[in-house]
């Protein structure tokens, strides 16, 4: 049965070829000459889309639609008029009308407004789908390639655009098959960074990839450089999805000058990735320059605390002389505070926000049923994100430095990849407890299932033993031991997880933002 609509119209009788081109469309029109006689039909039968004039006597079709809305129905409005004064159209469009038609009005026009109000979601699923199927085997094709860093970066944010417009279709089919793509394109790319990780960090590749180690210097340095005053806000955890989701709500402050992404170095995890940010050193090369800034896996202490010094160190090395701020968040509070207190640091050439959220959010989600709920898989985690960046003091931050003319990047440490597949390691009590990378002297793993640097000097990871060496989990792998291996398998699967390889976790948000 076709939808039902209720067409309201001083002159409706005008208008009678219009209703026998929509019945013979197969829609079933129900007509009324007043506002009144509307609301009394609403108050009786249901209705899928309303056609509304704007100029009758009595009760006038702004009038109308105010005692419409008060409802709640959510039944889309069309507001038809012979005016086309502003005046008219504004207060129509903030009385939110879905859409604005001036008469005299065509057929077709009308049909295409309820195409577009009743049947867009369905035309769109269906062109995506369609789009989708036919891209699917050049992306499978383009995986199976010999890619450089920057084609894996290409192929990465296709496949995370795709997953995003497919997560609005109610095809369950369509959503395994994007899922199965990014699970091969993961095992791809695992292979990839095991044959060209080594050489990166190691100098001995001719051409390598902005890291992290390297972010500061090659990417947010020459943006200074050019405003001279610059907000970097890195928000921990931030996935590149996550940021696509965060985008549209920061279109009326910020246009994106720069929408690309970076890779983490290994392990994928704060304590290392963050760190090298800011020092702009590889991990062992923090702790054999600046010993006193690190902190070992075997260590109780907070991991990160000197973010602001190594950055110091980092210009004093580059002899770079520039004023910044340096601010840490990690509760709602802080956030405020610092809300409340950011016009202080507009000054500054530099100011550098850390923020907490998204990380604290996996590690919640992990421990917490309530979060597993609220987060079940990919999409709820995204838009989990998206509502607490609406409500969040960061985004008041964002909003002000935009009203100032003041451009900002957003960027993270690494990301985070929903694990499924179980892995078993054996290992000593001093091995590191991180389900997706292990550090100790002593591991048994099964050499197909990881990635493992026997030799972590040559990638620049530091040791606690001689004979300390470093395996990764691959894709959605994570590590689990033999001893109640059932019951912490099924704590963990499905949680969302860091420090191993994976596109989700290595290929990262680096964002430019001009204020509008």
């Amino acid at each position: 049965m076709g939808a039902k609509i209720l067409w309201v119209d001083d002159e409706i009788d005008l208008l009678k070829p219009h209703m026998i081109f929509l019945e013979e469309k197969g829609y079933n029109v129900e007509t009324c000459q007043s506002g009144d006689e509307a609301i009394d039909l609403l108050n009786r039968y249901n209705f899928d889309i309303i056609f509304l004039d704007e100029n009758m006597p009595g009760l006038s079709g702004i009038e109308t639609l105010s005692k419409i809305n008060d409802k709640n129905l959510g039944i889309p409005v069309i507001m038809i008029t012979k005016s086309e004064e502003e005046s008219i159209m504004n207060e129509a469009i903030g009385s939110n009308i879905a859409d604005y038609l001036i008469k005299p009005v065509n057929p077709n026009q009308i049909l295409l407004s309820i195409k577009k109000n009743l049947e867009n979601r369905k035309l769109i699923e269906e062109k995506t789908s369609m789009s989708y199927q036919q891209e699917f085997r050049d992306i499978s094709m383009s995986i199976n390639d010999k890619l450089n860093h920057k084609q894996w970066k290409e192929i990465y944010k296709k496949l995370v655009n795709w997953e995003l417009k497919l997560q609005q279709s109610d095809d369950p089919g369509m959503k395994d098959i994007i899922k199965m793509q990014k699970h091969e394109a993961n095992n791809s790319f695992s292979r990839f960074i095991q044959n060209n990780y080594i050489d990166w960090v190691s100098g001995n590749a001719e051409v390598k990839p902005v890291m992290s180690h390297t972010l500061m210097k090659d990417a947010v340095l020459p943006l200074l450089r050019r405003d001279k005053k610059l907000f970097v806000i890195l928000i921990d955890n931030l996935r590149y999805d996550q940021w696509k989701v965060l985008q549209s709500l920061l279109q009326d402050s910020y246009r994106v000058e720069l929408d690309d992404v970076y890779y983490s170095i290994l392990p994928t995890a704060t304590q290392y990735s963050r760190n090298s940010i800011f020092a702009g050193l590889m991990p062992s090369e923090i702790k054999k320059k600046y010993p006193k800034y690190w902190i070992d896996e075997n260590q109780e202490e907070y991991r990160n605390q000197y973010e602001a010094e190594l950055l110091q160190e980092q210009f004093h090395r580059l002899g770079v002389d520039v004023k910044f701020s340096y601010h840490k968040i990690l509760n709602l509070n802080a956030g405020k505070k610092l809300a409340d207190n950011i016009n202080n640091y507009i000054s500054n050439p530099l100011n550098v926000i850390v923020y907490n959220f998204v990380d604290m959010l996996s590690h919640a989600r992990t421990e917490m049923e309530v979060i597993k709920e609220l987060a079940d898989d990919e999409a709820a985690y995204r838009s989990l994100t998206k509502s607490w960046f609406m409500h969040s003091p960061l985004r008041k931050i964002m909003q002000f430095l935009s009203s100032k003319k003041i451009n900002v990047i957003i960027t993270t440490d690494h990301g985070a990849i929903q694990v499924s597949t179980p892995t078993k390691v054996v290992g000593d009590k001093n091995t590191s407890a991180n389900l997706r990378y292990k550090t100790s002297r002593s591991i048994q793993f099964k050499k197909s299932e990881v990635f493992d640097i026997q030799k972590p000097g040559e990638a620049y990871l530091p040791t606690t033993n001689v004979n300390s060496k470093y395996i990764f989990a691959k894709g959605d792998g994570f590590f689990v031991y033999p001893n109640n291996y059932n019951y912490y398998v099924n704590y963990y699967k499905n949680t969302f997880q860091h420090g191993g390889v994976s596109l989700e976790e290595m290929l990262i948000p680096f964002i430019y933002l001009k204020a509008k």
